[in-house]
């Protein structure tokens, strides 16, 4: 290749450089970017053709610098990367550039008599009305334009401005073409008014390295086993191993961001003594979803515009039927201080088949067994974390399907002092320490309690979960003894994990929607 300057779409090779470096004696070449010519092509009227230019003389440098790092990684040059700072033109400083300020074209449209004006409806049409309002202020600032003393809504010239001096649009142009050097007071308010954009190129200043030579010899790769049997290896150069260089990236699958914060509410109830519900099945009884809750058979949530109906098996089979026994009675005539729902109680609506709609159905078949486990009742905390499914419209915030978060705890005389504690505790733990609680009606927890947490980027309280004390009308059908109360709270997994990973949508957690490659490259969750 022939001497500098060099066209932007030429590369020097490794060679050029090092017989430029030689050429340029014990100085170097300070600066690389006098080895490019600027293209001769340059419309400085057209913004797309100003920014084709930077955009040449920034890829320029970039290819450059993998051809110097080649030559230093052997010690035959020496470089430091250099930034220079310019300013370039928007859309809008670009129009300046070319057909004057607002101000000036404002003050230009309005007759040269200061005595006659221009309506602001005709001056619309000549300037579009976000212009023109910034005209008008600028104009009025510089004391160009005022408004007409005699006619109401209409704008004239100063009596005494028969020339103006666009400086806005003379600053613009000598910052396109190179001509001028602006102070940083100038440069601010452009800046400000959106006029221009700080542009950054990179280059390059050369100087010899201690291994410098013209010619580049061959570098081994590899120490062979012929090398080291004849001996050959002594007079080889050999490339010099990187060994802080990323290693290839294995290919192998992700968790998904929901896996990592459950994982992270998982280790945050573990290290408070809690022991994990098995939530394996997806299908439950009508019976262990609602009615072991004390939820009635007529309540709005068991219909079908709520939830997942089997068709297939359509009935459950071996309820516990002591225990049904006294559900039934519990509904149809109350008891444990409650006069229950009063409705004849049907066998046909416990027993059918339902996708869960909460992770409560796998609450209250444990605390059944924790009330007749052999030996008696004792003391349990019991967690779970797993999908739940209600027949809901899928929008931005709502799937069909997503997960609960749920805690259990079950000890003699606790109470509502006791449950806001543990909320605290809890949420703490997830590094939420701002908690209201709100009064709220759960069917089967009585006092019930919604959580707020204050969000700081929303700036206002938003609701985080809800929790309670299991109802006697409940409790008291398994066989759990008096004084025996039961404390429960839940949360969706979902909130959460958007909250962390900034998503906005949750068809963009989970569905065709996910982005495969964000998954992979997601960071693990630590809450502090």
């Amino acid at each position: 290749m022939g001497a500098p300057p060099y066209d932007l779409s030429e590369q020097p090779s490794a060679e050029d450089i090092l017989q430029l470096l030689d050429n340029a004696g014990s100085s170097g070449i300070p600066d690389t970017r006098t080895l490019t010519v600027s293209p001769d092509n340059i419309d400085l009227t057209s913004l797309a053709s100003l920014e084709a230019a930077h955009r040449a003389r920034a890829d320029w440098q970039l290819g450059l610098q993998s051809t110097l790092s080649s030559l230093r990684d052997r010690d035959m040059i020496t470089f430091d990367v250099k930034e220079e700072l310019t300013s370039g033109l928007t859309e809008e400083g670009n129009t300046i550039a070319n057909e004057g300020s607002h101000e000036a074209r404002l003050w230009a449209a309005l007759p040269a008599d200061a005595e006659e004006g221009k309506s602001m409806q005709d001056l619309q049409t000549l300037l579009t009305a976000g212009v023109l309002k910034i005209a008008q202020g600028k104009a009025f600032a510089k004391k160009w334009v005022r408004k007409h003393p005699s006619v109401n809504g209409a704008l004239a010239r100063v009596p005494g401005v028969d020339t103006i001096v666009d400086e806005t649009r003379t600053q613009l142009a000598g910052i396109r073409d190179g001509s001028v050097k602006l102070s940083d007071k100038d440069l601010a308010e452009l800046r400000k008014r959106k006029l221009i954009v700080v542009k950054k190129l990179v280059y390059f200043s050369l100087k010899k390295g201690p291994a410098f030579a013209l010619k580049i010899e061959k570098l081994e790769t590899d120490l062979s086993f012929e090398m080291l049997q004849n001996g050959s290896w002594k007079d080889k150069p050999f490339k010099k191993y990187n060994f802080e260089a990323d290693g290839v990236e294995p290919s192998a699958g992700a968790l998904h961001p929901l896996l990592k914060v459950r994982e992270e509410f998982r280790n945050i109830f573990f290290e408070m003594g809690f022991t994990e519900m098995p939530t394996n099945r997806f299908v439950e009884s009508s019976f262990w979803c609602f009615d072991s809750l004390f939820v009635p058979q007529q309540h709005a949530a068991r219909d079908v515009q709520d939830t997942f109906f089997v068709k297939d098996p359509p009935a459950a089979k071996d309820l516990p039927e002591d225990y049904l026994k006294k559900v039934t009675q519990v509904h149809e005539e109350g008891g444990f201080g409650s006069t229950g729902y009063r409705y004849p109680f049907s066998r046909e609506v416990t027993e059918k088949l339902v996708l869960r709609t909460h992770t409560t159905a796998v609450s209250s078949a444990m605390l059944y067994q924790l009330a007749n486990a052999p030996g008696g009742f004792k003391p349990a905390k019991l967690f779970s974390i797993d999908r739940v499914f209600r027949n809901e419209a899928v929008d931005a915030t709502h799937l069909a399907e997503f997960h609960q978060v749920e805690g259990v705890v079950a000890d003699y005389n606790i109470t509502l002092g006791d449950l806001i504690g543990f909320m605290q505790i809890f949420f703490e733990k997830m590094g939420v320490k701002d908690l209201r609680f709100k009064p709220a009606f759960n069917p089967y927890t009585e006092p019930s309690l919604e959580i707020f947490s204050y969000h700081k980027g929303l700036g206002k309280w938003v609701e985080i979960g809800n929790s309670g004390m299991f109802r006697p009308e409940m409790l008291r059908p398994m066989g759990l003894p008096d004084g025996v109360n039961v404390l429960g709270w839940g949360l969706s997994l979902e909130r959460p994990t958007m909250i962390r990973y900034g998503i906005n949508n949750i068809r963009e957690l989970v569905g065709h929607k996910v982005d495969i490659e964000g998954v992979e490259k997601a960071a693990a969750v630590r809450f502090p």
